[in-house]
């Protein structure tokens, strides 16, 4: 198996990203090939898709650690659920699936055609193994059950200060409090007090949490 391309995306960490793809369609990112596959003709018919799915690799996983049973977020991090009944990276083989909206394709010179993509739930740096397009009448159930994650969880009242909001462009602050509303805390953290940091697109925050709001305490550009 060899890597055909990595995402760039504004997580440089794995703590506050989506816990699943789509959630936050606003979430732009760009996967660009490997030397090896940068060609136009790889591409070709791929921009009459809306939607694609990624085969990437859990790459900061330690390797070999995994469990048959795993503790899902979902479950408040009590409950253990069997591997393969859920999407930990924590899996014999670290892999990941993700569908997301091909928003447009970009002819580089030097780094061949670039994908331009909406709601990835993916690290920056991350590998990408294969690309597919999703195909509706074969892809999606509207009938499949969804076991113990029947939605998408709890959506948190998020308020950014107007000083603060300033400090980035206003399109990347918007996508930031969707993000921040999918409340990317453990779900076994309930603490009204604690201070959380999270690093995204170029920018440290910090923020605490009070019953269903999320309040935003720092915005500062990492240096």
């Amino acid at each position: 198996m060899k890597h055909i391309a990595v995402v760039h995306s504004p997580f440089p960490d794995k703590f506050g990203i989506p816990r699943q793809s789509g959630i936050v369609e606003e979430l732009r990112s760009t996967v660009v090939f490997e030397r090896e596959y940068r060609s136009g003709e790889a591409v070709r018919g791929l921009e009459d898709f809306s939607h694609i799915w990624l085969i990437w690799e859990f790459s900061e996983v330690p390797e070999g650690k995994w469990s048959p049973t795993v503790r899902p977020p979902r479950l408040g991090g009590n409950a253990r659920k069997g591997v393969f009944a859920t999407r930990s990276p924590f899996r014999p083989n670290p892999i990941g699936l993700s569908c997301v909206r091909l928003e447009r394709i970009e002819h580089s010179a030097d780094r061949g055609p670039i994908l331009h993509i909406s709601g990835a739930d993916i690290m920056d740096g991350t590998p990408v193994y294969d690309i597919k397009p999703y195909i509706p009448y074969t892809d999606c159930r509207p009938d499949a059950s969804s076991g113990f994650a029947p939605d998408a969880g709890t959506t948190l009242d998020v308020v950014i200060p107007g000083e603060l909001s300033r400090v980035m462009d206003a399109q990347l602050a918007e996508t930031l409090k969707k993000v921040l509303s999918k409340d990317p805390r453990p779900s076994y953290h309930d603490s009204n007090e604690r201070i959380y940091g999270m690093n995204f697109g170029g920018f440290e925050i910090k923020f605490y949490v009070s019953e269903n709001k999320l309040t935003v305490t720092e915005i500062s550009k990492i240096r």
